[in-house]
């Protein structure tokens, strides 16, 4: 076992890596940034590195400062946590080059997947279903109208070498496909520098779930839980859950295979996520994230598998410490990301300091995060506060936790989406697990959010004089929020 691991990343995850550590007796190296010069992750470590400036680009993606900390530091292995260089291939094979253990697959498996079109063609080898669509990248307009005369409309135009949504473009009909396709490919090279576009089926009533996978080193690959992540703003998740409303043990049991199969194309090892479309009774793989998920804590709290201990046991060459039939599920539970955003701006950042903070407990609840009262939420990274997680017997009691949650979560200084997620909750639609992709664009929840938004400013005004605010400040601040949602132009459901 490993007797000190840096860790590559900043914010909740970082803490959530240094307490699986610290349960292990592992001593960790937080590296950090001058914007988070005084963040919760950088005291909470055994030790802290500086790495460079504000900007990612000259600090948390510098694979030269993060290697140099780790050898001053004498870390035996790096733990990238998710986003940042998690699913960079070369800071893998420098870690592997350095003698450095990379906590997370190898190099070989993280390229392999890194490219949405080699990914397709490895796992339709396999025998993985895939979405119909194009072999290989498209540049001509025409090539493209000829393979859609094939696979019909509408389609998904997609950056090979993207993620997070950025860039994808549905098309409908011929008049714009030219078009979507120039924009795409601009969009593409910009954000990734690969105008690489691949087409595909898009589906109808597109669902979007995922199964965790642990893999180790001794060619043994189990399935853990599947996700539902079907709340997402374009294309990016908010509200995920486990088990996903729609499947059934029989179900689970055969994507959860396949699941294991398209990891052991790619020689996987480590913790890992096969996502999946569904629609209609059919699935179709999607891609691979070869690191730990944002929402992985829902997997833990149903399955009670620790999944950043398996992941660094995984990586000191243990094998793993379940079996597939020792895997159970037990009960439900949802997380709602809560971001330092305006859902009524088109979901804008909003950082700054926060003022006043409280997060919620009681039963069922786990809050993870790296804030503070008087933390800068700062401009440079994502947006996020913390993830909160409700567990209950079922789906009802997991909501019901949610709300209740929420209700008591206080964030004062900066916007935050909470009262997003409490209108997706209290969707009757949402209550009955009917939910696909398109959700946010087929119902108005933005009208929902401004009447949460209304009904929750008596408690916002009640909770911040309990925690010593100036109720004047807000007062003005609701009656300003007030006045904005009734004069706002911009028709919602429109955005």
């Amino acid at each position: 076992m490993f007797q000190k691991i840096l860790i590559a990343n900043r914010g909740e995850i970082a803490i959530r890596i240094m307490r699986a550590c610290r349960e292990l007796g592992i001593s960790t190296v937080a590296v950090y940034s001058e914007a988070d010069r005084n963040a919760l992750f950088a005291k909470y470590a055994d030790e802290a590195v500086f790495v460079g400036p504000s900007p990612a680009s000259q600090s948390y993606l510098r694979i030269d400062k993060i290697l140099a900390a780790a050898e001053q530091t004498g870390a035996e292995g790096i733990h990238p946590g998710y986003g940042f260089l998690s699913e960079n291939p070369a800071f893998a094979q420098a870690c592997e080059e350095k003698g450095i253990v990379f906590i997370g697959p190898t190099s070989r498996s993280i390229e392999r997947m890194g490219s949405k079109i080699a990914a397709r063609e490895i796992m339709k080898n396999a025998g993985v279903p895939i979405i119909p669509g194009s072999e290989g990248g498209i540049v001509d307009p025409q090539e493209a109208v000829e393979l859609v005369e094939s696979i019909g409309y509408p389609v998904m135009l997609k950056p090979a070498a993207g993620g997070g949504g950025i860039g994808m473009k549905i098309v409908w009909n011929d008049e714009t496909l030219g078009p979507a396709l120039s924009s795409a490919r601009s969009i593409a090279k910009s954000a990734f520098g690969d105008e690489t576009i691949y087409v595909e089926k898009y589906l109808a009533d597109p669902r979007h779930i995922e199964f965790q996978i642990l893999a180790d080193s001794k060619g043994r690959t189990i399935y853990v839980s599947d996700r539902e992540c079907s709340i997402q703003r374009r294309h990016q998740k908010l509200i995920e859950e486990s088990p996903s409303p729609i499947m059934t043990p029989e179900l689970r049991e055969e994507m959860g295979s396949i699941a294991v199969r398209a990891a052991e194309a790619i020689d996987y090892r480590s913790a890992g996520t096969v996502e999946f479309m569904y629609s209609r009774g059919d699935y179709y793989f999607l891609e691979m994230n070869t690191r730990l998920q944002v929402e992985h804590p829902i997997t833990e709290m149903v399955t009670s598998v620790d999944l950043a201990k398996e992941q660094i046991r995984i990586a000191a060459g243990e094998p793993l410490a379940y079996s597939q039939d020792e895997i159970e599920i037990r009960g439900w539970a949802i997380e709602c990301r809560i971001n330092a955003e305006d859902p009524l701006n088109d979901f804008a950042p909003s950082p700054g300091r926060i003022k006043r903070y409280r997060s919620p407990g009681g039963p069922g609840i786990r809050v993870d995060s790296g804030v503070y009262v008087g933390f800068v939420i700062p401009p440079y990274y994502d947006s996020m506060i913390s993830k909160v997680v409700a567990m209950g017997r079922d789906r009802k009691e997991a909501i019901a936790r949610m709300e209740r949650a929420l209700y008591e979560y206080i964030v004062t200084g900066v916007k935050t989406n909470i009262n997003f997620h409490l209108a997706v909750l209290r969707h009757e639609r949402f209550r009955r697990g009917d939910i696909n992709t398109n959700f946010l664009k087929e119902e108005a929840i933005m009208e929902e959010v401004k009447k949460v938004a209304e009904a929750e400013r008596e408690k916002g005004l009640s909770l911040a004089s309990a925690l010593g605010a100036d109720t004047r400040k807000v007062a003005a601040i609701s009656a300003a929020v007030g006045a904005y949602m009734a004069h706002r132009e911009t028709p919602p459901s429109e955005e």
